[in-house]
């Protein structure tokens, strides 16, 4: 896909497997896809803050790093939607798997008395974080990525419903804030790829201001930043909850 509303830009010809909907180098010579990039500031920023606040509280590490694969998320997508390199494109999509690693620990070890390593689940988790990206390396397949991206969201969600229904029925509103937010960034997602050439029509037609909501993509990544971030402010207060609840050993 390369209307001819694609412009030649500062790092050339993309390389990437994929292109969004966002006309290259329109608002910047740069900057390949100017809002797809500025956007991720949401993954960058807030995490940052929630990494320098765990650190003070002296929280468990692994919110900590839950954090910072966020932060990395963020900084390698601002890398892939500005040059649209395929290398920076591996820097985006990988990270998504790690993060995605994390956060499925932090969910399993809300419950337990000790901080202690699960070992078995970390192996499990490490494995599959490997064997996705050698996959994904050699079959550079978009869609083997998104499918395996999803079934980790997906564990997610439902070890978040769980405890949202079952264990702390009032954090149902900041759990279904941060799944109400994520869908609807995914949402917004297919309807950037599905209505592509009508949204470049449509954005031919307006101010660039005004043009630029319409950039859907990059609403994706400020709701799924949002989403994700609020994800981890979930499973925060859950481990907080239960330390604080827990019973007495005497």
């Amino acid at each position: 896909m390369a209307p001819a509303v694609d412009r030649e830009g500062y790092w050339g010809p993309p390389t990437s497997t994929l292109e969004w909907c966002e006309e290259n180098y329109a608002v910047s010579y740069y900057i390949a896809e100017f809002w797809n990039t500025v956007s991720n500031l949401i993954f960058i920023l807030p995490p940052i803050y929630g990494a320098i606040q765990t650190y003070k509280d002296g929280l468990e590490k692994r919110y900590l790093a839950a954090y910072l694969c966020l932060t990395a998320v963020g900084l390698g997508s601002w890398c892939f939607h500005m040059t649209l390199k395929y290398e920076m494109q591996l820097l985006d999509e990988l990270p998504m798997i790690y993060s995605c690693c994390v956060f499925v620990y932090c969910l399993y070890e809300c419950f337990k008395y000790k901080n202690t390593v699960n070992y078995p689940l970390l192996f499990l988790l490490i494995t599959y974080s490997v064997v996705v990206s050698i996959v994904y390396l050699n079959l550079k397949e978009p869609v083997f990525h998104q499918v395996m991206y999803g079934t980790l969201v997906s564990i997610i969600v439902l070890r978040s419903v769980y405890i949202v229904l079952w264990v702390y029925p009032w954090l149902r509103g900041l759990g279904y804030t941060s799944l109400t937010v994520f869908l609807m960034g995914f949402f917004l997602w297919n309807v950037d790829n599905i209505f592509c050439d009508k949204l470049r029509a449509l954005r031919e037609k307006m101010p660039p201001v005004v043009g630029a909501v319409t950039q859907f993509h990059a609403w994706w990544h400020i709701l799924t930043g949002l989403g994700s971030y609020l994800h981890i402010l979930l499973s925060l207060y859950t481990r907080t909850l239960f330390l604080k609840h827990r019973p007495k050993v005497k």
